[in-house]
């Protein structure tokens, strides 16, 4: 299982990525760090799916642009 913080180096994305850029988001709760199976982008101080354009019910502590 993957520790915390190595999940968290991996989603080094560092300020806000541009509204115009999907990435890959990490989530956080009680049970842990996960990543979304879904694209998300940030827009107007929220993060969405970037398909539905649905707000994200999570906390988001990182990102990352997606991975070829």
């Amino acid at each position: 299982m993957a520790t915390r913080e190595r999940r968290l180096a991996e989603f080094g994305g560092s300020g806000i990525p541009p509204e115009d850029q999907a990435v890959q988001v990490l989530c956080e709760d009680h049970s842990g760090t996960y990543q979304l199976p879904f694209a998300c982008r940030f827009i107007d101080g929220h993060w969405r799916n970037n398909t539905t354009g649905s707000t994200v019910e999570a906390t988001v502590v990182g990102w990352r642009l997606p991975r070829a």
